[in-house]
């Protein structure tokens, strides 16, 4: 066997335990402790009971919340947390969705206003955009018209994990968002 057979055949054997490593089985999500107490009292047959249960779970989650050991969401504000997050490598965390509609939910463009562009290295601009991210040009085109605080701004998720911005309905030009 040839060196390259042997690092092909090692290759190969490999895969199975990458792919299984990069996508785990999913398991279902579990929920809080307070959340179970309180879901539990619905099972309670007698009324003064039910209710008493009830009470004292509110009251748990309740200050649980205000000590901010569990944190309480609704799906509009999920959305809002993944439109802020564009552009940045997060890991996946189920704190901003994970359900099985997630695939229609994910955001794949940014429409905003720039609030201020500048000339940085080798000709290359960086914008600051109305929520306060901020994007930089990573190749080379040339922006025909100088970009301007008020003026509207694009940007798409493009491919292998790169992203167009399309500045005053100029063609677009490649770009990374900044911290």
């Amino acid at each position: 066997m040839t060196r390259n057979q042997i690092l092909l055949a090692a290759l190969l054997a490999g895969l199975p335990a990458a792919a299984a490593a990069q996508s785990p089985a999913q398991e279902p999500q579990q929920r809080p402790e307070l959340f179970e107490a309180l879901v539990q009292c619905r099972s309670i047959t007698d009324d003064a009971a039910r209710l008493q249960c009830f009470d004292t779970a509110a009251a748990n989650l309740q200050a649980a919340t205000e000590r901010r050991d569990v944190v309480v969401v609704d799906r509009a504000q999920v959305r809002e947390s993944r439109r802020r997050l564009f552009g940045l490598s997060l890991p996946r965390l189920p704190i901003f969705g994970g359900g099985d509609d997630e695939e229609e939910e994910q955001v794949t463009s940014i429409e905003s206003t720039i609030t201020r562009a500048y000339e940085g290295e080798m000709g290359r601009w960086v914008v600051t955009l109305e929520d306060g991210s901020t994007w930089a040009q990573t190749d080379n085109n040339i922006v025909a018209g100088r970009p301007r605080a008020g003026q509207p701004v694009r940007i798409n998720r493009a491919a292998l994990g790169t992203y167009m911005m399309r500045i005053n309905g100029q063609p677009g030009v490649r770009a990374q968002r900044r911290m």
